[in-house]
């Protein structure tokens, strides 16, 4: 169905027919002007992101439910990242006319998924049309107890570093996307200068080669939020010092703890959680694995500063990883390699307005 024939109104209408409030700090939601929203005793968590298409994703590769799933997860994280629960989203969307009413359903079908499995409630948003294609821009709202919240600065002197999960798929699963589209861009061009028409229908099924390398799709297409390693720490009784999400790459992300905390770090290459097929991928396309580790971005795992007493209860939550330690600012930001060298650790992970 043409967008034009619902309206702005009608396509709302029909993307939030049944957004029913889950949470008590959901006064109101979609269906007026505002949305109208109550916390008690509670500190508020804000945060945005926009994804533009051509920049933040290629519909080449990803299809409009996953899409939805890694657009609303993003958000999310970032509620974690701050050692909070997120309770709302807002959504809005500027379209193109090659989109069409299913599409856009089927994006929120991905979108509610992913908001579904942390409770969240879509509570407002906007459509618009575009020129140049599809622009996503999503609020996400949470809570904590002031006491609670954790910001990037607060990193101390002989706190350990640590990680979730591991690092470098998500990386590894676009350059693997990367690589098939243009094994099937050379094929199209190829094709068309030789005029073989049978070449060309026979590409109309082209099937990439992902063979064994299932994983880092998931990890580029469907990232997810590690609500539940913050719900593992609070079981524990350990409240970070300092803590961001893997967006940009581990060595930026890092450094922003670092220089808000006004402190130095020595990480260890040898203890950089590190998946197999990530390794695998990474000598296939030729690159060192490593680099991939730190700058690579888009893992959307945990990476968070601890006090030194609380070795013995971190090191036993599966999943969270030790890496290194703060230091004293005047001693550097350094890694530590395999084979003892030292290197200043430097920030070449993703920058949007590079």
């Amino acid at each position: 169905m043409d967008i034009s024939k619902l309206g702005e109104f009608g396509l709302i209408d029909r993307l939030t027919k049944d957004c029913t409030p889950k949470n008590d700090s959901t006064v109101y939601g979609v269906g007026d002007d505002c949305a109208v929203l109550e916390y008690k005793d509670k500190q508020v968590l804000v945060t945005t992101d926009m994804l533009m298409e051509g920049v933040h994703f290629d519909l080449t590769y990803i299809d409009m439910e996953h899409l939805g799933y890694k657009s609303a997860m993003v958000n999310i994280s970032d509620i974690f990242a701050m050692n909070g629960t997120p309770r709302q989203m807002t959504v809005s969307l500027a379209i193109s006319k090659r989109f069409t009413v299913e599409d856009i359903e089927t994006f929120y079908r991905g979108l509610r998924l992913a908001c579904d499995k942390w409770n969240v409630d879509i509570v407002g948003g906007d459509t618009t049309s575009s020129y140049t294609g599809l622009a996503i821009s999503i609020t996400c709202i949470g809570e904590a107890d002031k006491e609670d919240i954790v910001y990037r600065n607060g990193a101390k002197d002989t706190d350990l570093v640590c990680v979730s999960g591991d690092l470098g798929a998500a990386y590894m699963g676009l350059q693997l996307l990367e690589r098939e589209k243009t094994v099937y861009y050379q094929q199209v061009e190829e094709a068309r200068k030789k005029g073989d028409k049978r070449a060309l229908e026979e590409l109309a099924h082209f099937q990439p080669d992902f063979a064994g390398k299932e994983d880092l799709l998931q990890r580029q297409l469907q990232a997810e939020a590690r609500g539940d390693i913050i719900a593992k720490l609070r079981e524990a009784g350990v409240r970070p010092t300092a803590m961001m999400d893997i967006s940009d790459g581990l060595s930026s992300e890092l450094l922003h703890i670092c220089k808000q905390s006004r402190v130095g770090c020595r990480i260890f290459e040898k203890n950089i959680p590190i998946d197999y097929q990530t390794a695998v991928m990474a000598e296939e396309l030729n690159m060192n694995v490593t680099t991939c580790a730190l700058n690579g971005g888009e893992d959307y795992e945990l990476l968070f500063t601890v006090p030194i007493g609380d070795h013995e209860r971190v090191k036993d939550i599966e999943g969270v990883h030790l890496i290194g330690h703060i230091t004293k600012e005047s001693l550097g930001k350094v890694l530590v390699t395999r084979d003892d060298n030292e290197f200043e650790l430097k920030a070449q992970g993703w920058n949007p307005l590079a």
